[in-house]
């Protein structure tokens, strides 16, 4: 059987308040003839469907007529909400739409209870795992402590119950939105940490024959049985060396993989530039990036006039502007405060802030325990009120 494996179309954002509408269309215009083209059989998609929980009306659209098309190829269509989707609200209407061949799986109780697939091998069960916020689903796995390792283990319990319980020989497939470790992040990941462990071991997968991951916006390979299909379209400046593509999975009689990347439509490369704004201007090795978006960061000593204004004319699609201003002796500039909080997450820059408060003690072992319980409640609040929306 053949699928496409794709995520996080996050349909609705914007680049630096530019609107990818236009370009989300577009890949999703690709993404139909590739599916008519060579043949696909199943399309997965492995949440982030929406960018947020109450989409803008032109991304439902957008979004509606793709399920259309793909209707009339007669390929089916098996979807997982992720952690910037509300899970209600993209799961409206599934009874229904799993009737047109639209499988939408929404609701942490339906893991264990697979989508069956058929071709001339037999059966292909593919079973979706939506984003498990810990707060909002130990109850359903009862797992009453423990983060993503725990709920996401319990869900996998339930899949690999149900598939022991089925026709020996029947193949399967794992759709799920996580961070699993080993992934490579960008910055325009929404954080889903909890009680301070980022990730999940891809051993907790074990047992499947192919797993379609969702959440990290690089396209990756942490196995060859797991995926992140990544992004179709790049949403920060961090990902301006990504190639953004879909998998295109082949799955035999035996449950042996095969998988080819599919370049997705680029509308307009990234670029980041550092350097004086004179040289910026000036430096013809730059010509190429003319027609790129571009970020900029300007390491004048002194703020140059109107530097936005002067970029533009060069650059007409610079979008972001920052300055990293180097010492007029030449000795190194001190880190700027953004780049010492990269790569650290809430917890640590609170536990850091406790630090700098008390010189000479670092927080204490319940302190850190305080914090950690505080940032995982507000983050099941935010679940509980989008949720509630």
């Amino acid at each position: 059987m053949r699928f496409l494996h794709t995520s996080d179309w996050h349909l609705g954002r914007s680049f630096h308040r530019v609107s990818l509408l236009d370009a989300q269309a577009a890949f999703l215009d690709h993404l139909v003839a590739v599916v008519a083209e060579r043949g696909v059989e199943a399309v997965l998609v492995a949440g982030d469907v929406y960018d947020r929980a109450v989409p803008p009306l032109a991304a439902v659209e957008l979004f509606d007529r793709s399920l259309h098309r793909l209707g009339a190829l007669g390929v089916p269509v098996v979807m997982i909400s992720g952690n910037h989707d509300s899970a209600r609200r993209l799961g409206v209407g599934a009874g229904l739409l799993d009737r047109a061949g639209v499988h939408l799986r929404t609701d942490p109780a339906g893991v264990g209870e697979p989508v069956l697939l058929r071709d001339d091998a037999g059966d292909v069960a593919c079973y979706g795992l939506p984003y498990l916020e810990p707060a909002l689903v130990r109850e359903e796995f009862a797992t009453p402590r423990g983060g993503h390792t725990a709920v996401l283990s319990a869900a996998m319990d339930r899949v690999r119950a149900d598939l022991a319980a089925r026709p020996a020989g029947t193949r399967s497939v794992v759709l799920a939105h996580a961070f699993v470790t080993g992934g490579q992040v960008s910055d325009s990941e929404r954080d889903i940490t909890v009680g301070g462990v980022a990730s999940v071991p891809t051993s907790v997968f074990a047992g499947v024959d192919y797993v379609a991951l969702g959440h990290l916006h690089g396209c990756q390979t942490l196995a060859e049985r797991v995926r992140y299909s990544g992004s179709p379209l790049a949403y920060s400046f961090s990902e301006a060396t990504h190639r953004k593509s879909t998998w295109l999975v082949d799955l035999d009689a035996a449950g042996a993989v095969t998988a080819e990347r599919i370049d997705a439509p680029v509308p307009r490369p990234l670029a980041r530039l550092h350097g004086r704004l004179a040289d910026l201007l000036a430096d013809p090795a730059l010509t190429p990036v003319e027609g790129a978006w571009v970020e900029a960061t300007l390491t004048d000593t002194a703020r140059p006039h109107e530097p936005m204004a002067r970029l533009a004319e060069r650059f007409p699609h610079v979008v972001s502007l920052a300055f990293a201003p180097g010492p007029a002796d030449g000795t190194a500039a001190a880190a700027s405060y953004a780049d010492r909080l990269r790569g650290r997450d809430d917890r640590q820059v609170a536990e850091d802030f406790v630090a700098h408060v008390r010189p000479g003690a670092t927080a204490t072992a319940d302190e850190r325990a305080v914090l950690h319980a505080a940032f995982d409640a507000v983050r099941a609040a935010d679940a509980r009120e989008e949720t509630a929306r």
